[in-house]
């Protein structure tokens, strides 16, 4: 099995400096509001590395459940009334249609970006407008307050990997100009900013439940502001649920885990394998996709998929899972990977301390030359991931060369909590042998 590696428009040449349309062409358009696109339609190939062998993002093991002697993580779940839907972008989709975003008006993103990110904005008639960050990945306040015309009706800000930003000025400042603030917690599930659980500045904030949650879809929105419990959400159908289940259930196989749940399966998963395989080699033209792309590891945003709830099986497990776990073991797999890598060469952490109110998404490490190690990298099945290699038309050195740098030079490794000690290590291993081969970095 292969894979390109892909993840919010995450892969491909690690060195490339190009930008990406709303059809996937590449440009260097310079300035900070987005021409006028069309429906994405493609993405720049990338290459056919292997299947990591260890896994990306969290799987379903009976551990999953283990309840420890932690105290709970505060998170966005914190907030009363989250709403669940399929993916974070639907849940930047149902923001934007709460507060009646639509044609004419602006929304300011960040420079460093992903697709999913822009494209709920295209996707509206709305305009994006990409504003700096710093090294650190906090926001430049000063040239946020520079882009703030009457036009301007909203503004994302993302806590980046984990770190929440501060937003107590950035919430003073939306609330002098009249803008709404929407709190892009897709990296930070849980912890905290401002001595406040996330999600609480936002008039709206919004999560990918995904990416701490060993599930097949997810994603949630909240507002300590308006109500949105009447929003109306629907089921996507009984093949969407079962897909659901059954995904779960093969990622988790995939990986070595539950072991005996596979083996009791093994007969009704094969002629379940076998019987889609036809289907799809005898009627490929009337194939129908039962799941978002965005659980599929697709970039698009998909408004059919705007009204759906989140999966039954996806919601049962976020509620069983140990949210104390998570947060502890995340935590701890960062420190290890802080520690084993902190006299490597030719790299070093982008945040230099963990606080105690951050529960990281990855463990982000920047790179010299990133070029030349990501395909080493890949190919070792090392699950290395880059959000936002491929930033958004426009997006270039001439508006944030901040945002460029980070999309060249940081690689984000698993921290999540469902990895074994020993594939931690050989992780650990892996990385430490490739920076360190002669030439390399």
């Amino acid at each position: 099995m292969r894979n390109s590696g892909t993840v919010c428009g995450a892969a491909g040449d690690a060195g490339a400096p190009a930008t990406r349309t709303q059809s996937g062409q590449m440009s260097q358009t310079a300035g900070h509001a987005a021409p006028e696109m069309q429906p994405h339609s493609m993405r720049a190939i990338s290459p056919d590395y292997p299947r990591p062998k260890i896994p990306t993002a969290p799987v379903l093991s009976l551990a999953t459940f283990l309840r420890d002697k932690h105290r709970p993580a505060p998170s966005i779940l914190n907030h009363a009334g989250a709403r669940f839907v399929t993916s974070g972008r639907m849940a930047i989709g149902l923001a934007l249609q709460q507060m009646k975003i639509g044609p004419g008006d602006k929304v300011l993103l960040p420079a460093y970006n992903c697709s999913s990110m822009v494209e709920p904005v295209i996707s509206i008639g709305a305009t994006p407008v990409f504003y700096k960050i710093r090294p650190d990945t906090s926001v430049d306040l000063d040239d946020i307050e520079a882009h703030l015309d009457g036009n301007a009706k909203a503004l994302l800000v993302t806590h980046y990997f984990g770190f929440p930003q501060t937003l107590s000025v950035v919430r003073r400042l939306c609330d002098q100009r009249g803008v709404m603030l929407v709190e892009d917690c897709a990296h930070s599930f849980f912890g905290g900013s401002d001595t406040s659980p996330v999600g609480a500045y936002g008039d709206y904030a919004i999560a990918s439940s995904m990416k701490f949650f060993p599930i097949f879809d997810g994603g949630c929105l909240v507002s300590t502001r308006h109500d949105i419990g009447k929003i109306p959400l629907r089921s996507a159908g009984f093949g969407f649920e079962a897909k659901a289940v059954l995904n779960t259930l093969e990622k988790g196989f995939e990986y070595g885990r539950l072991k005996a749940v596979e083996l009791l399966l093994y007969l009704p998963m094969a002629l379940k394998n076998l019987a889609w395989r036809k289907i799809k080699n005898t009627a490929p033209t009337k194939y129908k996709a039962f799941g978002p792309g965005a659980s599929d590891g697709g970039f698009s945003f998909e408004p059919s998929w705007l009204d759906k709830k989140s999966s039954l099986c996806s919601r049962v497990l976020i509620a069983l899972a140990s949210k104390s776990r998570i947060a502890a073991k995340r935590r701890a797999n960062y420190m290890r990977l802080q520690e084993a890598l902190a006299d490597l060469p030719d790299c070093r952490p982008l945040f230099a301390q963990l606080p105690e109110e951050v529960v990281p998404y990855v463990f982000p490490l920047v790179a010299r030359d990133p070029a030349r190690v990501f395909p080493l990298l890949k190919n070792a099945g090392v699950p290395v991931i880059r959000f936002g290699e491929f930033l958004w038309d426009g997006v270039d050195e001439t508006l944030c060369p901040v945002s460029v740098d980070l999309s060249r030079r940081v690689m984000q490794f698993p921290c999540h909590q469902e990895l074994k000690p020993a594939e931690l290590d050989w992780m650990i291993g892996q990385i430490r042998h490739i920076f360190l081969m002669k030439g390399v970095a």
